[in-house]
């Protein structure tokens, strides 16, 4: 939709060195920092100003302004109708190697309560939530973005429980993520934070695998060898449970999502499908 447009009115985003908008799309960027405007991203309008006061601004400006065509009730739906059936179709693929990503969150949306609180880590386990994990009114998400801060999710979701200790709090994380700071769910036993671990393993660094093939280069140095997860949390004082087949999923989520603590569902996942 934002390349069908004729102008983008930009509030509050940076941008970033990945952003695929065409340089030729005429841009207005709003932003309080004046750092952030045109950094990464040529703009044909830069406001420096605060976001609240410029939105009221041209609201009051554009009061009686007609708009001559509504996006929303008929393309923007029917394109989220070709991507459900894409998912769908996704949720179907082999998993054989492993369960794929689009499976996965495709029952991880359905179970995660409307009011909770997800952690999500760096890597394809990133990816593939924001592909497929599709959030209710009332949920938040905290990832670290482009900051690329491996094993986010984890002490992310301490700290979102610190915030919100009556939320569910929820990480979704990937081996090569939680096996950064893995003796954080000590913590968690420790002091009885309940927060749910969803673990996806592939026994590598996925997204950097993917890197170098794109780049035509040789998968070197991202093979991981890891501990069975699930055994870790047990042995922490925790509850854990390991998923190698699809038809365990379901059940095992419910399972981990009723336990009174903290509790790690370990998912064996397709590196290959993200």
């Amino acid at each position: 939709m934002m390349g069908r447009s004729d102008v983008l009115l930009v509030l509050g985003a940076s941008f970033s060195n990945h952003t695929g908008i065409s340089t030729k799309k005429k841009l207005i960027q709003v932003d309080y920092d004046r750092m952030t405007l045109g950094k990464f991203h040529p703009v044909d309008v830069p406001l420096w100003g605060d976001i609240g006061i410029t939105a009221d601004l041209l609201m009051e400006a554009l009061a009686n302004t007609p708009f001559k065509r509504d996006f929303i009730p008929k393309e923007i739906a029917a394109r989220w109708g070709r991507w459900r059936a894409e998912k769908q179709s996704r949720v179907a693929d082999s998993q054989d190697d492993g369960l794929n990503s689009a499976f996965l969150f495709q029952h991880l949306s359905d179970i995660v309560p409307e009011n909770a609180v997800l952690a999500v880590d760096v890597g394809n386990n990133t990816y593939s939530f924001g592909r497929y994990f599709e959030t209710k009114q009332g949920q938040d998400v905290l990832m670290s973005g482009y900051l690329g801060s491996i094993g986010f999710a984890m002490p992310a979701s301490i700290g979102a429980w610190a915030a919100t200790p009556d939320r569910p709090i929820i990480a979704v994380a990937g081996d090569g993520g939680f096996g950064q700071y893995p003796m954080e769910f000590t913590t968690a036993v420790k002091y009885n934070i309940p927060v749910k671990v969803i673990l996806l393993n592939n026994s590598e660094l996925g997204k950097i695998s993917k890197e170098q093939r794109a780049g035509q280069w040789h998968v070197w140095q991202t093979s991981l060898v890891n501990p069975n997860f699930a055994e870790f949390a047990q042995s922490s004082g925790g509850w854990g449970k390991r998923v190698t087949d699809p038809s365990q999923l379901r059940a095992t989520l419910a399972e981990a999502f009723a336990q009174p603590g903290p509790a790690l569902v370990e998912v064996i996942t397709d590196a290959l499908k993200i």
